[in-house]
This record gives C-alpha cells, structure tokens and sequence, in this order.
C-alpha cells in the first residue's frame, strides 16, 4: 500500500511539474530586452536576434541543417514563425542552412543584396522562398528598417559593388541600434571594404559589439577599422577549417583594441542579453 501511495504521489508531482512546464512554454510573456545568439554553425554564420515584443529576426544560416538544432534550444517548440530572414552574401556558407530553416519555419520576409548565387543549391534556396509565397526585398546601402526603437542601417553594399567579381564584397552590412547599443553584422567584408566604410562613416562606426568579419581572415578586420569601430565585444562565427581562421593576427588587433572576444568554436552559442545599455553575455560551452 505505501509503494501505491508513493506512485501516486510521483504521478502527481509529475503531472504538477509538467504544468509548470507547459505553462511557461505557452503562456511566458513577450520578451522586453533584446537578445542576440551567435549559432554555433560550424564553418558559416549564423545569428538570430530577438527583439522586444518576440519580433524575431535570422542573419544567414550557415552551411548546413546544424542551425535547425540551434534554433530548437532556443525557441519554443510552438513557436515556428521567423519575422524577416537577411542573407549577407549568396555564398553556400551563408545561405544554404536557410533552406531548413524553410522547410521547418513559416518566414515573414527574406532580404538579400539582389545577387544571385553560381552553387547549384541557390535555385533550391529561390525554389522554395517562390513555393512558400516568402515577399523578397533588395536592399543596398542607405536603406533602413525599424521596429517601435531598434532600427538597422545598412552600410553596405554600395550599388556599383553588386556585380564584384569578388562576392564577399557585396555583403550587406547592416548596423543594429537597440536599447541604446550597436551591433554591426559585417558579413565577409575585407578591408578594402572596410576602408569605404571607414572614409563614409568615421567615427559614425563605434559600436558596442562587433560581428567579426570573415570568420577571423587575415584580409579583415583591419588595424584602423577596429580602432574606428572600437568593440566592447567581439564575436568570431567559427568552425572547423583549414583557412587558419581565426588567425592570431586578427585575434590580436581584437585584444589591442580591448574587445572581449569570443569564438563559436570554442564557446559554442554565444547568447547577449541587452537591456538599456547594459550587455550580458553567456556562451554554451
């Protein structure tokens, strides 16, 4: 008899417990700071940032299906909507984890710089944004988005620079202002393009936290750029490579400068919270 009653009492407790669980995956309140998660990817990058009010905003996808088990210890499992989709650059390691995230999640819109991909899994990618009715919108430099007080500015591309040769040239570079904090997303950019960003923008370039560009590359992330820039904290997107990424030369112009820096590869997901100029950090790993 008090086996039973000790089952019983477990059951309940159980039923109790899943309660308190459910409760807080249907019916927690809409989040009031921002938070930003540098996925851990592999080889690509990846971010999901989350504005006040659960408005949910996804910067490429890296370049596979992993981003699907990152967004999935992240959101809830009801929840399977993303508000706009921005894809930097059409190169795969960008770009091809977004067909997944596709496939699983419904998308409000996809931004992207108006240039077409050569790998062949670019038409996959416009196959299924044209088969899930997903609005698509090109934007350049000067162009802005804003939700009640975020904002993001787009720095880059110019519009002579779509047709480049070279595709990591026409990344878009958008510059997050929220809670009284920037966040700059620079794509794969080198410093030839920094040095445009550096003669248009200046000092208009500080920034609290800083999305490192190229995964670490020697060809970016420039001595005086960073200086310009400036970052409290600074976040490498990296996987497994065998580029050298990121290299001990960028690494130490990013301590020069003071910034906090953090890898995906070694810190897994890096996860900031951001409320009224304040930054928390957490990392996975």
């Amino acid at each position: 008899m008090k086996n039973r009653n000790w089952v019983i009492l477990l059951v309940l407790f159980l039923i109790i417990f899943d309660g308190f669980v459910w409760s807080e995956i249907l019916f927690r309140g809409p989040n009031k700071n921002t938070e930003i998660y540098f996925l851990d990817v592999g080889q690509g990058d990846s971010a999901l940032i989350i504005l006040p009010g659960n408005t949910k905003i996804l910067i490429d996808g890296g370049p596979n299906n992993k981003i699907i088990n990152e967004l999935t210890a992240i959101l809830r499992p009801t929840d399977r909507y993303i508000d706009l989709m921005i894809l930097s650059h059409s190169q795969t390691d960008h770009f091809s984890g977004l067909i997944d995230v596709l496939k699983r999640y419904r998308v409000g819109g996809f931004i992207f710089n108006g240039r077409r991909g050569n790998a062949g899994s670019w038409l996959e990618l416009t196959k299924i944004l044209r088969e899930k009715g997903v609005p698509i919108l090109i934007l350049a430099s000067k162009d802005k988005i804003r939700h009640l007080d975020n904002q993001f500015n787009f720095l880059w591309p110019e519009k002579d620079f779509i047709q480049s040769r070279e595709l990591n040239e026409t990344a878009l570079v958008p510059l997050l202002q929220s809670q009284g904090v920037k966040v700059l997303f620079t794509g794969d950019i080198d410093t030839k393009i920094e040095k445009y960003l550096l003669k248009k923008h200046g000092l208009g370039l500080d920034v609290d936290i800083l999305k490192v560009a190229h995964h670490g590359s020697k060809y970016s992330s420039g001595e005086n750029f960073l200086q310009a820039v400036s970052p409290k904290v600074a976040v490498i997107p990296v996987g497994k490579n065998s580029y050298g990424h990121p290299t001990k030369e960028v690494l130490s112009r990013l301590a020069l400068v003071g910034a906090q820096i953090f890898r995906t590869d070694k810190d897994g997901t890096v996860k900031l919270i951001i409320n009224s100029q304040e930054i928390n950090i957490f990392k996975k790993k």
